[in-house]
């Protein structure tokens, strides 16, 4: 495994090689003090351990920790913490976390999980050090609640705080975010049953666990349709009117993934992506057994629906108080993505007076700034091959991919892999690219 470390102005610092074991790969990352952590896991053998490389940026070496791994599970969430790394998951549609302890070099799975099946939401080392996980889970009266459990450094349960929702509502999904006097902002989606959601919702936590819901319907919501067409988004409109009028339930069905929750001043943004999964069905042919008396069986077609991919639709980001008030709310559609599992693609760089939101696809980059509830400039469409700064070439036969972050300060990063755009050319050479690129 080669490790290239580039500063801020994409100039090579150092560069060195890691032995690797054959048939692992890396799933995870994370950095914490001048430390970059790059979790792998075996490709071929769902029960081999994990292992764990921690390479200072500093002085260009590493460690290596070998951690046990009890149950075959894919890490979905990685975060370290001073003391240890966790490593999440689920097996057998239960959520659970796997603790590994640097010092002891010891990992066990952390108790409280495996009871019930559940959704893990999000694990996140919160300013104390401490490590706050989010579960979905249903009660005994077969509501969704979040279950917030907080440990210690050493995978200790410290207190477990349980959101229930009010009647006929469920809390499909939730993230967390620490402010001050230890209280606890917890934001997420809202529904009645199923994979739908019909609304955001906001709680405030206190440390004795009392909290308080605000919940708010899709409907309710500025923007949330302005992703569709003038007169389709007039004609919702509309309809939500009628109905409001004549004092009837607004209900919309979204499914929506919930991204981020984090501070901007002394309020707070949640971003999620709406999406929808699109199936199709493959047939199969078999024949039936044949007997001597029966004679000839004709073949007969088996259909199987199977998930092809998930079309996004549009992101939507909303403004909240301390007390969980909805200030404003924004929206921005998204274009031909399809991929067939789901990850986060918009991103935000929020300003004191505005904020952008932006998306990478097929080499072009996607952005919309809006301030508040207002638009300030709509979709632009950037391409990247002006602003690539840095390129290595290999050989290989991988499919294309991409990623867009935010970086630093006002700087968001660009990176992946292109094919030669030359269709007829034998060179299978790749394009690993890296972009730096700030909106002016």
């Amino acid at each position: 495994m080669e490790l290239i470390q580039l500063d801020t102005a994409l100039n090579e610092v150092w560069k060195g090689y890691v032995p690797v074991k054959k048939d692992y790969a890396i799933v995870r990352t994370s950095y914490l003090n001048k430390t970059a952590y790059l979790l792998l896991v075996n490709r071929l053998q769902p029960r081999a351990d994990f292992l764990l490389y921690a390479v200072g940026t500093e002085r260009s070496n590493y460690s290596l920790y070998t951690i046990k791994n009890y149950i075959p599970f894919a890490p979905v969430d990685f975060v370290i913490t001073r003391e240890a790394a966790w490593i999440s998951g689920s097996y057998n549609y239960r959520p659970l976390v796997l603790h590994y302890n640097f010092a002891t070099q010891k990992s066990r799975i952390l108790p409280g999980f495996f009871n019930e099946p559940g959704e893990l939401c999000q694990v996140k080392a919160n300013p104390k050090g401490e490590v706050d996980v989010i579960v979905s889970s249903r009660n005994q009266a077969r509501a969704k609640c979040l279950w917030i459990r907080t440990y210690d450094q050493e995978g200790y349960l410290l207190k477990t705080t349980v959101l229930e929702p009010e009647k006929d509502k469920s809390l499909m999904y939730g993230r967390s975010v620490i402010t001050t006097g230890d209280d606890q902002v917890v934001a997420g989606t809202y529904g009645k049953s199923g994979e739908y959601s019909r609304g955001v919702f906001v709680a405030r936590v206190n440390p004795f666990g009392e909290y308080r819901i605000n919940y708010y319907n899709y409907g309710d919501l500025k923007n949330f349709f302005r992703y569709m067409r003038a007169k389709q988004e007039q004609r919702v409109k509309e309809r939500i009117e009628r109905r409001r009028v004549k004092g009837k339930r607004i209900r919309f069905n979204y499914r929506v993934m919930v991204d981020e929750l984090i501070p901007y001043g002394d309020n707070f943004l949640l971003l999620g992506e709406a999406f929808f999964p699109h199936y199709s069905t493959r047939y199969t042919n078999f024949s039936y057994p044949t007997y001597p008396l029966r004679g000839f069986q004709p073949a007969a077609t088996r259909g199987e629906t199977v998930l092809d991919y998930y079309q996004y639709t549009h992101a939507v980001i909303l403004c909240f108080d301390k007390q969980g008030k909805l200030l404003w709310d924004n929206s921005f559609e998204i274009n031909d993505i399809r991929t067939p599992e789901l990850m986060q693609f918009v991103k935000i760089r929020p300003e004191p007076d505005r904020v952008v939101m932006s998306y990478l696809y097929d080499n072009t980059l996607r952005s919309k700034i809006i301030s508040g509830d207002q638009v300030i400039e709509g979709k632009t469409f950037d391409r990247l091959e002006k602003t690539i700064t840095k390129v290595r070439t290999r050989r290989d036969n991988n499919t294309e991919m991409s990623r867009f972050k935010r970086w630093y300060g006002p700087y968001m990063m660009a990176y992946g892999v292109r094919r030669n755009p030359n269709i007829w050319s034998e060179d299978l050479r790749k394009t690993f690219f890296l972009s730096k690129i700030i909106h002016k």
